[in-house]
């Protein structure tokens, strides 16, 4: 416990002369324990909420922003990349329903009130494995889920001006492409 508080106090105490630097960085000063970079300096992810455009490292290790100017434009990026995140969702939805072509009606009959008979329409809707829009909504479905884990990444590097383009550019999508949902009732369901 002794040796575990003694490791801890002397990272502190190199903290503490760190105190102007982006809370994402060490010094070279600071003892690096590096994990086969082998460089002096050692990126550290931080683990709170901070404000600031210095020095922040965006999902790779040669793009780093440095400037306000470079925080606007990845500001600008990240927001539209959210948004074609949610409008991607959308589209997806949509060749999905446009891609069920296959529709077949099946037509049987039904007892009905005082001895009548009744015809009662059932559809059945499918799709082919090996066809282009289940190719297409694969490869699709392969873009969706890269462009949300980049989104997470990004929102993890807890920079607020990063995690406020993530939400603001999923916000705005959502809300311009997603009130074009079409709401489908099938005016033969007898559920309530």
């Amino acid at each position: 416990m002794n040796h575990l508080g003694m490791g801890h106090n002397h990272v502190m105490s190199h903290m503490g002369d760190n105190s102007t630097m982006p809370p994402n960085h060490q010094s070279s000063s600071t003892p690096s324990h590096s994990h086969g970079g082998g460089g002096g300096d050692m990126m550290m992810m931080p683990m709170t909420f901070y404000f600031g455009y210095k020095n922040v490292e965006l999902l790779f290790s040669g793009l780093v922003i440095n400037t306000p100017g470079e925080m606007a434009g990845a500001f600008v990026a990240i927001f539209l990349l959210a948004m074609f995140y949610e409008g991607l969702k959308i589209a997806r939805e949509s060749l999905l329903r446009k891609s069920q072509v296959s529709i077949r009606y099946n037509s049987m009959p039904v007892p009905g009130p005082n001895g009548t008979i009744l015809m009662e329409t059932h559809k059945t809707v499918g799709q082919q494995m090996l066809s282009f829009p289940h190719l297409l909504q694969t490869v699709l479905h392969v873009i969706q889920v890269v462009v949300s884990y980049f989104l997470m990444l990004i929102f993890m590097t807890y920079n607020g001006y990063l995690c406020i383009a993530v939400a603001a550019g999923a916000g705005t999508g959502y809300f311009l492409f997603s009130w074009k949902k079409a709401v489908v009732v099938d005016i033969t369901e007898h559920c309530h």
